[in-house]
């Protein structure tokens, strides 16, 4: 199910304000990568990358953010196919960051507690599919161990209540198109960015108030 063919009744169900108010980091995890000098990068697929892609442009340290295709090949890195459900992409984020100013542990909490639901299987509210599941492309074996660590964190610690499915997975990533770079602040009306993003970045904000930036 597709995102631009939803009925607007089908829009109302996403996330609240009122969820938003409600917002909370889950713990930091144990285990997490030193500060370096230059920047790093990380790769995040949480459902539809307009909503992802806001909420770590919004976050203290982050120095560009993209939305893109992780997981198939090149020839069917486009909206179009990926729209199929049949190339093994996923809707997935690359984030270049500071580690002197956001960690990449940082950055794996804020995706963890306020940038998606990793409970939900192939799917993130009502988007429906494989390119809408829950992942991580490690960019180095040190970002999988962190990853892998803090997954079984959360889930020793009972911060979900039901199992988290997020994969830890590998493949390039492939920038999307222009007109999906950016689409929640050249868009901020739409109605599903209304309905599903904007209370993602209130979540942000109330949450983690020290790592958010207008």
């Amino acid at each position: 199910m597709r995102r631009f063919l939803m009925p607007l009744i089908m829009l109302a169900a996403g996330c609240s304000d009122a969820s938003a108010a409600e917002a909370k980091l889950l713990p930091a995890p144990d285990r997490d990568l030193p500060p370096s000098q230059g920047t790093q990068t990380a790769v995040l697929a949480g459902g539809c990358f307009w909503g992802v892609e806001a909420v770590f442009e919004h976050v203290k340290g982050v120095r560009t953010v993209e939305s893109g295709y992780a997981g198939g090949d090149s020839k069917s890195a486009n909206y179009g196919a990926v729209s199929s459900e049949r190339t093994g992409h996923a809707e997935a984020v690359r984030v270049v960051f500071d580690p002197r100013q956001v960690s990449y542990g940082t950055l794996l909490r804020l995706f963890f507690s306020v940038a998606h639901d990793p409970t939900q299987l192939n799917r993130q509210g009502p988007d429906v599919g494989p390119s809408y599941r829950s992942a991580i492309f490690p960019q180095n074996a040190e970002q999988k161990a962190v990853a892998a660590a803090y997954i079984a964190q959360l889930g020793k610690s009972g911060a979900f209540n039901r199992k988290i499915v997020t994969r830890l997975e590998s493949g390039p990533f492939y920038r999307a198109e222009s007109y999906h770079q950016d689409f929640m602040r050249r868009n901020p009306t739409h109605p599903y960015i209304v309905a599903h993003d904007r209370p993602k970045i209130l979540a942000l904000k109330r949450a983690a108030p020290a790592l958010f930036r207008s």
